[in-house]
């Protein structure tokens, strides 16, 4: 009678599904996909932990429909994405996930009351998120034996295409490698921008329980892990709701979109006292350094990178130099949008850091005083200190910032890799509009390049060893080394990492200390130029050099030499393009070859900073360089 029973409910619930969807697949294992190998496959399974994390269910129902758009349609076989609209089944009870349609169309063709219905001739891509116990015998061997990431309580995801017959039965197929890479962008693409979605109340019935929300298109750059990747490191993926959301229709909005669009907007006897305080900004001319107000100030109409106090001064730099550069300047500031970080909740923009601090409530608080000038009669690394953690991090609350708290494990010990500040925000369970990236970006930056840059060092903090950092012209970081503490949490019961700090910034009476910030992280102190101090010190596995303006300080020379010699594997970070055009000039004039290319850097403070010249996009750490590696 039970064997009777248990056919009869696996008929039905094959029949039926077990809730809002098309009901269980039937994938084979992504083992039998052509060039999926077992990284590619791992690969997969973090880019649906980290969408699974995001909650996207809690908001989104089968009527929300996403265009999609990866890359170029010539980045595709057949010149044609497989695949262009987006739909999330299961917030109503039943199996999570997403279904990937070829057309607008076919997914409005599928859309029942409150579930996916079964609709002849049309395919689709389904990623479910199927309980590990309910799987096939050949998906459980996959998980153990590569030890895969488990998106949530004991759930990982199943890919499978499938189409529905004349006769109304589901057959299903494997996907293609191609396919495979489309949905691993997506996911990635789709945990970085659903949470920006507003609501709108003026759309929605009163009785719906259903939430409607505002037009909306957003791009972001998804990176390609390496098995993936083909060619390019990175890919720009659009995401807009409903699916024939273009830019032309909202061309101001989409260029004048920041975090602030999440508050209130401003009324309107507040808003001449704001053009009052921007016009009291102090703008400097590139050409004779003249200071004058924002508003007297004019820029290039061609790039708009270059300030100037006046009409003859432009005419002047145009002639004698800024005719030669204004095209690379230009394209330069088309990365504005590429290089926001648009996942943040909080106010991007420092260009008067003092103020900026106070609109958080940060001002003169805890590692907050490196942020402004306010503090700058103080030696670096000499901040007063008094209070516990919560006193370091401003005060914030108690869910704003990291705790000195373990990641949980899941049974696996091995450095967690992260990808950018999305990934590292809900791994900690840190809402967006928490601005602590912003003092993280110089300890997570060393962890990127120790655990993504650099293989050798990855290699050994896989192997449970130490790798020593020598980590050259530190100044604000020396104050945030409660900050460093998080990487002995990231490296997750696996090997340890010393830096050692070495720099004129260093004051005379912390020099030659030790610091055990915490369990894994060690800190040296230095004090000294470091081609001086270098034959005191132990041998670096990497050097790293953090917002280094190397064309700024003729020193850096001995030590630029002295990299050359040792043949480590060095990186460099600086704030703007432009700052990294010159970086790489004085590399090349060391002699030292480029084999780690400019690039965004992941972990970049999401706080842009303004030049008084020029108007480059600007971040701490924004791009990152490597030589020797």
């Amino acid at each position: 009678m039970d064997a009777h029973l248990k056919n009869v409910f696996a008929r039905f619930q094959e029949q039926y599904g077990s809730g809002p969807g098309l009901g269980p697949g039937s994938a084979t294992c992504l083992k039998k996909v052509e060039g999926a190998n077992d990284a590619v496959i791992r690969s997969l399974y973090r880019g649906a932990a980290a969408l699974y994390r995001t909650g996207p269910w809690k908001r989104l129902r089968p009527g929300h429909l996403f265009g999609v758009r990866v890359g170029k349609d010539a980045d595709w076989s057949g010149n044609k994405q497989p695949f262009s609209c987006v739909q999330f089944i299961g917030g109503d009870g039943g199996d999570l996930g997403f279904y990937m349609f070829r057309s607008e169309n076919d997914a409005k063709k599928m859309m029942g009351a409150r579930e996916t219905i079964r609709v002849p001739n049309v395919e689709l891509l389904r990623v479910t998120y199927e309980v590990e116990s309910l799987m096939f015998p050949s998906h459980r061997k996959l998980i153990k034996t590569l030890a895969l990431e488990a998106s949530g309580n004991d759930r990982f995801p199943i890919i499978d295409i499938a189409r529905c017959t004349s006769s109304y039965e589901l057959k299903f197929r494997n996907s293609s490698f191609e396919e495979l890479r489309f949905v691993y962008a997506i996911m990635r693409a789709i945990s970085l921008v659903h949470p920006l979605l507003q609501q709108d109340h003026n759309s929605a019935p009163k009785w719906s329980r259903v939430v409607c929300f505002e037009p909306f298109i957003e791009t972001v750059d998804v990176q390609w892990p390496p098995e993936i990747a083909k060619g390019n490191e990175l890919v720009a993926v659009t995401v807009s709701h409903p699916p024939g959301q273009g830019y032309e229709e909202k061309a101001i909005a989409v260029a004048n979109l920041t975090f602030t669009n999440n508050f209130e907007p401003l009324k309107e006897e507040t808003s001449a006292n704001l053009n009052v305080n921007l016009n009291g900004i102090l703008r400097q001319c590139s050409v004779c350094e003249k200071q004058v107000h924002g508003e007297q100030s004019i820029c290039c109409d061609r790039c708009r990178a270059v300030n100037y106090c006046s009409p003859i001064c432009q005419k002047q730099d145009w002639k004698e130099t800024h005719k030669s550069t204004c095209g690379l300047y230009k394209v330069m500031m088309e990365r504005e949008e590429e290089l926001a970080m648009k996942i943040f909740m909080f106010s991007c923009s420092s260009e008067q850091p003092c103020k900026w601090l106070e609109s958080l409530n940060l001002h003169q608080k805890g590692m907050w005083r490196r942020k402004c000038s306010c503090y700058s009669h103080c030696p670096y690394g000499l901040l007063p200190i008094k209070g516990d953690l919560w006193d370091s991090w401003g005060g914030l609350d108690y869910n704003m910032y990291p705790q000195d708290t373990p990641f949980p494990r899941d049974g696996m010990s091995s450095p967690i890799l992260l990808s950018g500040w999305s990934e590292y925000y809900n791994l900690r369970s840190l809402p967006f509009s928490s601005p602590v990236a912003d003092i993280l970006s110089h300890a997570l930056t060393v962890y990127y390049i120790l655990t993504a840059l650099s293989i050798s060092s990855k290699n050994l903090l896989l192997k449970g060893k130490e790798v020593i950092v020598h980590y050259l012209g530190p100044e604000g970081e020396l104050d945030w080394m409660p900050a460093f503490a998080e990487n002995s949490h990231l490296l997750n019961g696996m090997g340890n990492i010393q830096i050692v700090m070495v720099g004129p910034g260093v004051p005379t009476n912390l020099s030659g200390t030790t610091s055990g910030i915490s369990s894994r992280v060690r800190m040296n102190l230095v004090r000294g130029v470091y081609q001086e101090e270098s034959t005191y010190l132990p041998l670096p596995h990497v050097i790293v050099a953090l917002n280094c303006g190397l064309e700024c300080y003729p020193t850096w020379g001995g030590a630029l030499d002295l990299v050359k010699s040792m043949g480590v594997p060095a990186f460099f970070t600086d704030q703007s393009e432009i700052s990294c055009a010159n970086v790489k000039q004085v590399l090349r004039s060391a002699g030292l070859h480029i084999t780690h290319p400019v690039t965004p850097n992941p972990f970049r403070s999401p706080v842009r900073s303004h030049g008084s010249s020029t108007n480059f996009p600007s971040y701490s750490n924004c791009f990152v360089l490597g030589v020797n590696t």
